[in-house]
């Protein structure tokens, strides 16, 4: 077929249409490597979300399931504010509310990470809590009827189940984060995105670095979903 696309008038050759994009990326190229450094305060904020966000759903989710009212009626009144509240406003209030309040000069990644925890640890403690109720009830009954306490009971038979049923979910759960976190870039925070705009700003083209940035995102993507396919099926034959 000779390589042809269909233009807008018609069929025109690929390469004339990849020229009239008019595609340099040998204008950015010297600024690739400030790009790439974008890639550890994603990484850095991404992870540290994730995990501190991953206590606090579980701690949440226990909440959830506490037949202690004051607990549970906390749990689901934070649970309805967090997924009830655009993230990009929880996000402003944190990082321009916080100086006000409190008279410390918060940062544009502390104030993602803070605001990232408190959001992901919502919507994780609905997944923990499901993944809690589906394990058979009739484990707990017969742990505590030989005097284990809740503690253990929940550490060591009830969690490492529940953890195993929602992993999927978890995963999911990550990449919506990794891939949210480019709002940091509202605030100031040098990641990936912010990055590419500063070179767009500077060189005055933007095409190239947010392509760049856009295929860098979905590698990160890709390797989070490959390794959380290879965990799942390691825990699968483990069971």
């Amino acid at each position: 077929m000779n390589n042809i696309l269909w233009g807008v008038n018609g069929l025109m050759p690929s390469s004339l249409v990849l020229a009239q994009m008019n595609l340099d990326f040998a204008r950015i190229a010297e600024s690739i490597p400030f790009i790439l450094t974008g890639i550890n305060v994603t990484l850095q904020f991404t992870l540290i979300s994730a995990v501190l966000g991953f206590i606090w759903g579980t701690i949440l989710s226990l909440f959830k399931i506490s037949s202690f009212k004051p607990l549970y009626w906390f749990g689901m009144a934070y649970t309805s504010i967090f997924r009830g509240t655009p993230l990009l406003v929880t996000l402003s209030l944190i990082y321009f509310a916080t100086p006000q309040l409190t008279g410390y000069n918060i940062s544009g990644f502390e104030a993602g990470v803070i605001t990232f925890t408190l959001n992901s640890g919502a919507y994780i403690s609905e997944v923990i809590r499901a993944g809690i109720l589906a394990v058979d009830r009739g484990q707990a009954e017969a742990a505590m009827s030989l005097g284990v306490r809740y503690k253990p009971l929940m550490l060591d038979i009830i969690l490492p189940q529940a953890i195993k049923n929602i992993l999927p979910a978890l995963v999911n759960e990550s990449i919506a984060l990794l891939k949210d976190s480019t709002l940091v870039s509202t605030i100031g925070a040098q990641d990936l995105l912010r990055r590419a705009q500063i070179v767009g700003a500077q060189k005055y083209v933007y095409f190239e670095p947010l392509l760049l940035v856009a295929v860098i995102y979905y590698v990160m993507v890709m390797i989070l979903t490959v390794a959380s396919v290879i965990l799942e099926n390691q825990l699968r034959r483990s069971s």
